[in-house]
């Protein structure tokens, strides 16, 4: 099969397009014929090698952290999928590699796609969605007339956060540039910041909670101090936590550097009475089956910026790199 691989680690390296053996199937998984992959700033950052230190791939490996697609075979203890299911998920870490024309995925980090949408807009979700779900449902306990900030309204996991957020029955404000205003108005957000003429300390106080993005150190400070007493911010951007460290079993001495890196950010939360929490999104089949009925539902629809063909993936993964994007990029496979 066709694939797209890292050969070794750096900013400067692009993805290449080669022949890969087929993936061999075990008990509990199914063989997924990719149809479209959503291009996520994660594949950069794991093809830069900035997430070696505790997620240590060795190159040559496949990229890609988004899928959808059809099942073309199942192993021999697999029980909630058949042959012909129309499935999409976020592969569990060390088995990513969705930049391919078939990847096999444990049966439970899949879900049945949405039958309300296209294979292209079912791409687009899993990692985004699973991120906003596991940020304010499992993580945040997001209640109704609740007050919630969302970084970046207008990026893969901005336009999925702001309508389940809204869902949620939130107040929602959010920054964005001023072509982007309209967009996020339209998925529901309440106030809407010009992140480039304005700024949101002196328009926001007293948030629940804010999803964190932005990776300026100046930014992190200003959204602690947005939030109320005992309000939380939850970071997509690090710096990692000690339970971070803990939840995915890294020895002493990188549970040591991680206490290290984030004791700044935690000290100052918790002079202010507020928590700070890292947020590395894992894959969750049940939660992905959650999110689709929402999306049968007509609760939260996709946003597609751009759809590449698969020869063009590093084209897409540099798209993506420039953070313009409205909502997700797509790679088209099949």
């Amino acid at each position: 099969m066709k694939a797209f691989i890292v050969k070794s680690y750096g900013k400067k390296e692009k993805l290449h397009l080669t022949d890969w053996a087929e993936p061999t199937l075990k008990e509990n998984d199914v063989l997924v014929q990719v149809n479209s992959a959503g291009v996520n700033l994660l594949d950069s950052l794991i093809r830069n090698g900035d997430f070696k230190l505790f997620l240590p791939y060795k190159p040559p490996f496949i990229n890609g952290h988004d899928v959808a697609g059809v099942v073309t075979k199942v192993g021999s203890k697999v029980s909630r999928f058949k042959i012909g299911d129309e499935v999409y998920s976020r592969p569990s870490d060390y088995r990513v590699g969705t930049f391919a024309e078939f990847i096999s995925i444990d049966e439970n980090d899949v879900a049945l796609k949405p039958k309300n949408i296209s294979m292209e807009e079912a791409g687009s979700i899993p990692l985004a969605g699973l991120t906003a779900w596991q940020a304010l449902v499992e993580i945040g306990k997001i209640k109704k007339g609740q007050k919630v900030f969302i970084q970046a309204g207008s990026g893969g996991v901005g336009t999925f956060a702001i309508q389940l957020a809204k869902h949620l029955g939130a107040f929602v404000a959010t920054t964005t540039s001023t072509k982007n205003i309209e967009l996020v108005k339209g998925l529901g957000a309440d106030l809407i910041i010009d992140y480039k003429t304005e700024d949101f300390e002196t328009k926001l106080k007293d948030y629940d909670l804010v999803l964190h993005s932005n990776r300026d150190t100046k930014i992190l400070e200003k959204s602690l101090r947005i939030l109320k007493s005992g309000g939380q911010l939850i970071s997509l951007v690090g710096p990692p936590t000690p339970e971070f460290a803990a939840a995915i079993g890294l020895p002493w001495y990188l549970k040591l550097i991680i206490k290290l890196l984030s004791f700044g950010a935690r000290n100052k939360a918790k002079k202010m009475n507020v928590s700070f929490k890292f947020l590395f999104m894992r894959a969750e089949g049940k939660q992905l089956g959650q999110i689709t009925e929402l999306i049968e539902a007509g609760v939260i629809k996709p946003i597609i910026d751009k759809i590449f063909p698969f020869e063009q993936t590093n084209e897409a993964l540099a798209y993506v790199e420039t953070g313009r994007s409205r909502g997700k990029v797509v790679v088209k496979v099949k």
